[in-house]
């Protein structure tokens, strides 16, 4: 083999290997990618029914539900538009409380319940995560600009 082939074909393993490599960690990438939706998005069938997403929104109030065996819990999340049935089967967070914010990361079950396999609680106050913040902040303007002017339409 020429010098020049040899070259060739180093090159030629060295980008065979980057390539591979590339694809491995792109794969890996996907798979442990989560998206966020809030619940007028799964509503709205905008989420994914064959892979794991979060919801996030507030706990509706009255809505918790314990099963008797103290680790099961259902629940509704709401963005003030949409709510969504949720199940966990856990120990909640100890600042999960009605009326307050929650991400939670799981499935959407054929039935339209969210079966979650993990549940946060927003940390103090002031937080509520980003994605959350905003599909409230959406969700109020959509059902702001549903309601009627005082005057009624058409006058």
């Amino acid at each position: 083999m020429k010098p020049r082939q040899k070259r060739l074909a180093i090159i030629g393993v060295g980008l065979a290997a980057l390539a591979a490599t590339s694809a491995l960690v792109l794969n890996a990438f996907e798979e442990n990618l989560l998206f966020f939706f809030s619940p007028s998005q799964v509503y709205a069938k905008e989420a994914p029914a064959d892979r794991a997403f979060r919801i996030g929104g507030l706990v509706e109030a009255g809505s918790v539900l314990r099963q008797s065996d103290g680790l099961t819990v259902a629940f509704q999340v709401t963005d003030t538009a949409k709510t969504v049935p949720v199940t966990y089967k856990g120990i909640l967070p100890d600042l999960f409380q009605e009326g307050k914010g929650v991400v939670a990361r799981g499935r959407l079950g054929p039935d339209g319940v969210f079966r979650a396999d993990q549940v946060l609680a927003r940390h103090d106050e002031n937080y509520m995560p980003p994605e959350a913040a905003y599909a409230l902040e959406q969700a109020k303007k959509a059902q702001g600009s549903m309601v009627a002017p005082k005057g009624g339409y058409g006058k």
